[in-house]
């Protein structure tokens, strides 16, 4: 039997169908672009309408009668103006119009090329946060870097600023080695050059890092507002245990920076410091803004330059200013003068003490021992058969906190092997300054920074670290020699204008006149005078080359 063809309608439904939906869909489109006003309207009307809602219920209940009172009298004053209600329409539609218009989508998402970033860091990071026996890795070959990575920030270039990372309960997070080693490959991932800032949450399990921005070094030499006591070696980042900030100039800007602040004194627990850096990373611009500092709140000052470049002579002869020595007898006469001054404070003190009478006045000026590379004296005395100057260090740095004897030491990296015992014992403020590894910060601090150190850094950058406390950054104020030409003039003017006045020739001036006028007695190597300290002894002479 033949077939039958089939019903015409049947055989040709599918491109029937197909040129019904292109039918559909180009009505639409049309629809939409002739309908795309109203929308526009409508949405924005609806964005009004919400906004309001919000606005009533954010308006106190007391307020509500007059709101409506007002509402309604604007209301009859639009209806009774001529044209009002017609203005009043294209006003609203207008507004609905501006409100309801397309608006650029907001990015939620990173890019192509900060994908590909975060999905390579995740996948360095993999041996490392996970071992074969998890059943359910977070970190694994192929995975999916949305579920370890939280939080995360691009700079304009493409570079991470910020990221928020959630590692396994079971890495060792509380080995510094396995520590340093994420913070290694992040910082290696994230781009060299920068300084970040690791914040490990060792309960959460979660590890922060950031972009640390550049400490400001514009600040120069200035009167800090600070107490008698307290001396502000630089300043550093807001938090980690800085909860205080200081009002200073940068430039002609005033601004409130958060200050690294080391305290001196009876009631110290760090009363003596160290500085060590390269030359050129800002030791000598540190004493000599630690020695301002201490002129400035009526302290005695004396300077040993054991490098002997110069750099403190605008301080000689300076009220306040004991001696500059440079050459190693001056600074034997010198240094076994404040041995045997911080010998007669201690017993003056003492015998006060036992009468029932305050200390007497000259036991509680503050003296303050400056050395700035003192191996180098060090080394020339011993090779002329000459003793070593720093043997006479160990009576200020042990009994020097309660005669208010206060020893600053500043040396180089490869230098710290000449320093004695004595030093590294009793200097528990430590700084170090320009570029150094990671070793070196912890051989000096007692710990790793808590930062990547950077290779380029400008003079007077590094850390600090006083006593037991954390580890700062730190970037020490502008306080160049004001002789030196090439120095920045305006930081070289703001030195000048924080010396204290030249003393007369006959030391009468300046506030330090008395005590200048001993040391430019003759020493006879005696010991002080051990009288009442009721009389006020005398204090012990020093040679005249010592002055």
């Amino acid at each position: 039997m033949a077939r039958r063809p089939l019903p015409r309608i049947l055989s040709s439904g599918t491109t029937s169908l197909a040129r019904g939906r292109d039918l559909a869909r180009t009505a639409a489109d049309s629809a939409t672009d002739v309908l795309h006003p109203l929308l526009v309207i409508g949405r924005g009307l609806r964005i009004l309408a919400a906004a309001g809602r919000r606005r009533w219920s954010q308006t106190p209940k007391d307020k509500r009668g007059p709101a409506l009172f007002l509402g309604a009298a604007c209301v009859l004053v639009v209806a009774l103006v001529p044209y009002g209600p017609l203005l009043a329409l294209i006003t609203l539609m207008a507004a609905a119009a501006w409100h309801g218009r397309g608006r650029t989508p907001a990015k939620t998402g990173p890019s192509d090329a900060e994908t590909e970033r975060l999905g390579s860091l995740y996948e360095a990071l993999v041996p490392y946060f996970s071992i074969p026996e998890d059943p359910s890795p977070l970190f694994a070959h192929g995975g999916d870097w949305d579920k370890a990575f939280s939080g995360y920030e691009f700079d304009e270039t493409g570079r991470i600023t910020r990221l928020h990372i959630r590692y396994p309960a079971y890495f060792t997070d509380g080995e510094a080695t396995s520590r340093a080693r994420i913070e290694a490959l992040l910082h290696a991932k994230s781009g060299r050059g920068r300084e970040y800032l690791f914040d490990w949450d060792e309960e959460g399990n979660q590890l922060g890092l950031r972009v640390l921005a550049a400490l400001p070094t514009g600040i120069a030499a200035q009167p800090f507002v600070t107490s008698p006591g307290e001396t502000v070696l630089g300043f550093t980042d807001a938090g980690r245990g800085v909860q205080r900030t200081l009002p200073v100039l940068e430039g002609d800007e005033p601004r409130d920076v958060p200050p690294v602040i080391w305290r001196t004194g009876p009631g110290s627990t760090e009363p003596h410091l160290l500085a060590v850096g390269l030359p050129g990373s800002g030791t000598s611009t540190l004493l000599r803004s630690v020695a301002l500092q201490a002129l400035r709140h009526g302290g005695d000052v004396l300077i040993v330059d054991g490098g002997g470049s110069g750099e403190y002579s605008c301080l000689s002869g300076r009220g306040g200013v004991l001696a500059v020595e440079c050459g190693p007898t001056g600074a034997q006469a010198t240094l076994e003068w404040a041995a045997q001054e911080t010998e007669r404070r201690l017993i003056a003190t003492h015998r006060a003490r036992e009468v029932g009478r305050p200390a007497p006045e000259d036991t509680r000026r503050p003296l303050w021992i400056l050395l700035d590379q003192p191996s180098v004296l060090a080394h020339l005395a011993v090779s002329g058969g000459g003793p070593d100057p720093l043997a006479q260090l160990q009576v200020p740095l042990r009994h020097g906190r309660p005669a208010h004897v206060t020893v600053v030491v500043a040396e180089q990296f490869g230098h710290l092997d000449l320093l004695n015992d004595a030093v590294w014992q009793h200097t528990r403020a430590r700084v170090v300054l320009g570029p150094a590894a990671v070793q070196q910060v912890a051989d000096v601090l007692g710990l790793p920074p808590h930062t990547t150190p950077t290779a380029q850094v400008p003079p007077g950058r590094g850390y600090a670290r006083l006593g037991t406390g954390p580890v700062h950054r730190l970037q020490v104020p502008a306080t160049p020699d004001p002789y030196d030409e090439a120095a920045h003039p305006a930081y070289r003017q703001a030195v000048l204008e924080l010396l204290p006045g030249r003393l007369a020739p006959g030391g009468g001036g300046g506030g330090g006149g008395r005590d200048q006028s001993m040391l430019s007695k003759s020493f006879q190597g005696q010991p002080p005078v051990r009288g009442s300290a009721l009389d006020a002894p005398e204090l012990p002479e020093v040679p005249a080359e010592a002055s």
